[in-house]
């Protein structure tokens, strides 16, 4: 009698709410730091736990004083400035204790931090598999279509409905930003706090700005190199020289372009069997990545802005939900609770990777064999789709614009928020499919604006636990492209 085993979904959702548990059971400790010392020649490690204040000198100087709540701005002040002979005076029960030779502080780390590299992992065998699957998938797409007309109908209509559902998404998020107003549900205080937390990284991040150039995107998808855009992950060029590769192939004699596609679709045919072996470990490195990220941020910042995460999740669940099945309903014969349940495997590896590259693979496995996809469809939509079609960033870059806009006190009028569209469908084209890249992305839209950029410092503290909602978002998105092309191309 063989042993029940759960459905892979069932491990991998399971992982998901052990790893919440175990993360909340062994959180950082927001009132303990670490720190490292020399004296007499040896690192000393010290914990510091409840203290009542902390200040930094230089040559008896106060460079900057904190309080017990800002366990994340001591850190933060002293990378940015760990070049200086800094002194550390801790107030502690009335009683102050110097600290000198500074080597690193540091938040102490859990059981539940210290597994993080199990998860990187995970991500990163996901992540190698993407680039060759790309392109194994797309060279047999294309030269299995045979037409370049057939080639250039379906590139449209890919193009054209992902720039659509980008401007819807962003509309949804102004629109829900705009009735909700979490802005000014931020209280002075609060405000204050996380500008001081996250204003050293929100300057690094302000420097980070995009430039937009259309003339120059169209141009840089052709690569010089095919070697340097595979090795460098470029994916638009790497999606234009499998194109044109494919396309090739059905100019030349059988003799000649069998053998290339015969050996183009073993590896895709190998691309995907990794997937699977690699799918096996899924719920340990889901577990470990969703442990890692709840220890390490916990829910106490999610309390200070949850006005501010309710209007994304809003807007997000309305994008994925009733835009998408719309979609979905209108161009193809799918049913929605075939739709959404057959992409259960690639939703929970964006929400624990936040990243659309690294899902990828799955989101092949589960449009294809799930969603009876067509892989000449699916090998064109999806990694067009991973590059240029960023819906759930796009979506919360507008609802962070308006906030923004709210904490400082400004009314952006209607011609402001239609600039905030268009900058944002823009900045969505080409961007690395990759965590943390929609910040940069947002600077670009707050500074065509005229909101300060460095406003980004009252979201940062949430924006990692957003960026793996909105890249659920993102990654169904692609797959209902992939479903429209495929059903309007069977009509």
């Amino acid at each position: 009698m063989s042993k029940f085993k759960f459905p892979l979904h069932i491990q991998i959702i399971l992982g998901l709410i052990i790893g919440t548990i175990f993360g909340v059971l062994f959180s950082v400790d927001s009132n303990k730091i670490e720190i490292v010392y020399q004296s007499k020649g040896k690192n000393i490690h010290k914990v510091i736990s409840n203290w009542e204040e902390i200040s930094f000198f230089e040559l008896n100087e106060e460079l900057a004083k904190f309080n017990d709540k800002d366990q994340i701005a001591i850190i933060k002040f002293f990378k940015k400035n760990n070049k200086k002979n800094l002194v550390l005076n801790v107030l502690k029960n009335e009683n102050y204790d110097l600290y000198e030779n500074i080597k690193d502080i540091k938040k102490l780390p859990t059981i539940a931090t210290h597994i993080k590299p199990i998860g990187s992992l995970f991500i990163r065998l996901l992540s190698f598999l993407a680039i060759p699957l790309v392109v194994a998938s797309l060279i047999v797409g294309a030269s299995s279509l045979g037409d370049i007309k057939k080639l250039g109908r379906i590139g449209s209509k890919t193009f054209g409905l992902y720039v659509a559902t980008t401007a819807i998404a962003i509309t949804i998020g102004l629109v829900a930003a705009n009735l909700i107003r979490p802005g000014e549900r931020l209280d002075s205080e609060t405000k204050n706090r996380l500008l001081s937390t996250f204003e050293d990284e929100s300057a690094d991040k302000a420097i980070q700005t995009l430039d937009i150039d259309i003339v120059d995107f169209f141009l840089n998808i052709v690569p010089k190199n095919p070697i340097d855009a595979l090795a460098s992950g470029n994916m638009l060029q790497i999606v234009f020289f499998a194109v044109i590769f494919g396309i090739t192939l059905t100019y030349l004699d059988k003799k000649h372009s069998e053998p290339v596609i015969i050996f183009f679709e073993g590896v895709s045919q190998t691309m995907i069997k990794m997937v699977d072996i690699f799918m096996k470990i899924a719920p340990i490195g889901v577990f470990a990545l969703i442990a890692a990220t709840i220890a390490d941020f916990g829910f106490e910042i999610l309390e200070t802005l949850i006005w501010y995460c309710l209007t994304v999740v809003i807007a997000l669940l309305i994008q994925t939900t009733i835009v998408y099945g719309s979609i979905v309903k209108i161009f193809s014969k799918l049913s929605l609770k075939r739709f959404f349940s057959g992409l259960r495997n690639a939703h929970a590896i964006a929400f624990s990777t936040s990243s659309s590259a690294a899902t990828l693979p799955l989101t092949f496995d589960c449009v294809e064999n799930n969603l009876g996809v067509k892989k000449q469809i699916s090998g064109f939509v999806l990694p067009l789709g991973a590059t240029i079609n960023m819906d759930g960033t796009a979506l919360y870059q507008g609802v962070a614009a308006i906030f923004i806009a709210q904490v400082y006190g400004l009314d952006l009028n209607i011609t402001e928020q239609l600039t905030i569209i268009f900058t944002a469908v823009l900045a969505s084209i080409g961007t690395a499919p990759v965590p943390g890249v929609g910040i940069i992305m947002l600077v670009l839209i707050l500074n065509a604006v005229h909101i300060p950029a460095q406003g980004i410092a009252l979201i940062l503290g949430v924006d990692r636990i957003l960026d793996m909602l909105r890249t659920i978002t993102n990654v169904t998105g692609d797959a209902a492209v992939a479903v429209a092309i495929n059903g309007m191309e069977e009509k």
